[in-house]
């Protein structure tokens, strides 16, 4: 009777595949260190990690943390510009491409930790700043850049995990406030707010805003309406027309959608840490080292699912009312995907640790 219960739920769990993306890699290059960052401009995909070389048509190329491709066909395109360190974050706005992590020198020229990248040359611009300590997020939007991390300075001011910079001139906001008083994992724009994720308990200096909040695009003052209940760190966020979703880590990790207001949509419970989301026509699709996903709220010790589970190994979709999608490309692992990403035509951008999906090596990088 509990296996004929279990069956049922699973069962109606589970909707239609989710038709905007398929479940077969398409050809891609792949990578021989991990792949953290994912970003693109027009067709090109920009892609940023610790790898060394990457490998296309049968041919392996250096390519020092940075790489591009050709988002309609996947071809490797011969921007290179060398990176010396691991790149954690990449954004793009137009005409420009930028890169955070931990890195000293970009093209040959010193950057300590974050470089604007021409688009089409391996060639970075004047934009040069110092930051005391390690950045994690990059977004652009509403004329700025705005950075977050695990630092405590930038060009010797004091930015406490936060920074914007203008996309105009390059220099450091100095008018945009917003501070956090632990690491700043994952950013996204939405309109006049900025959404922050991580494991900061203070915005501000403000408590009750652990984990996740929004602060205004120009002023970096506190969205005192947005208050969501964060169960454990943010590891990423994303948004849409719909609202705010997160991924998050702590006993086994969770996907939650938001609404603008915070208040909760929907959110599903998985064996292990989500690290990644994005959302395209409405579906929500989540990476991370789960294995499998829950069938309730609940999950135990080591994050083990209490009440039925199925299996989706490190990556997954939800749709727009919370219900699990046939969707199941699976990548293996310990630490499976570590960043998703969508482009405007519908593509899905898959990074992070794994060597194959479905059974065929697609090494750091899969594009679906």
């Amino acid at each position: 009777m509990r296996l004929l219960v279990l069956t049922l739920l699973s069962v109606l769990a589970i909707a239609a595949p989710a038709r905007a993306v398929e479940s077969a890699a398409r050809v891609a290059p792949t990578f021989n260190g991990t792949v953290y960052a994912v970003a693109y401009q027009g067709s090109t995909v920009y892609v940023g990690g610790s790898f060394t070389k990457a490998s296309w048509n049968g041919r392996t190329h250096a390519r020092n943390r940075l790489a591009a491709f050709d988002g309609r066909t996947g071809a490797l395109l011969s921007w290179a510009p060398p990176a010396d360190g691991t790149v954690r974050a990449l954004a793009a706005s137009p005409g420009a491409i930028f890169a955070a992590g931990g890195f000293h020198r970009v093209a040959g020229e010193k950057r300590d930790s974050i470089a604007q990248l021409s688009p089409t040359a391996d060639t970075v611009t004047p934009f040069e700043h110092d930051i005391d300590g390690t950045p994690y997020a990059l977004a652009a939007g509403d004329g700025r850049l705005y950075l977050g991390g695990s630092f405590t300075a930038v060009d010797g001011r004091k930015q406490r995990n936060l920074a914007a910079f203008s996309l105009a001139t390059g220099k450091l906001d100095r008018t945009w406030r917003a501070s956090a008083d632990d690491r700043v994992h994952t950013l996204a724009v939405t309109g006049e707010r900025v959404l922050l994720g991580g494991a900061f308990r203070r915005v501000n200096g403000e408590k009750g805003r652990s984990r996740l909040a929004a602060v205004h695009a120009t002023s970096g003052l506190l969205d005192r309406p947005f208050r969501p209940k964060v169960a454990a760190e943010v590891n990423a966020v994303t948004v849409d027309a719909s609202g705010v979703y997160a991924a998050t880590g702590g006993q086994g990790g969770r996907a939650v959608a938001y609404r603008f207001d915070g208040t909760t949509r929907w959110q599903r419970v998985f064996d292990g840490d989500a690290t990644a989301i994005t959302t395209i026509a409405g579906t929500a699709y989540v990476g991370g080292h789960f294995d499998r996903v829950c069938l309730t709220a609940r999950n135990g010790p080591q994050g083990n699912c209490v009440g039925g589970s199925t299996p989706r190994v490190k990556l997954a979709a939800v749709t727009g009312d919370g219900l699990l999608t046939e969707w199941d490309p699976q990548a293996n692992g310990v630490i499976g995907v570590r960043v998703l990403s969508a482009d405007p035509s519908g593509a899905l951008y898959a990074g992070g640790d794994f060597t194959t999906i479905g059974g065929q090596v697609r090494a750091r990088f899969a594009r679906f």
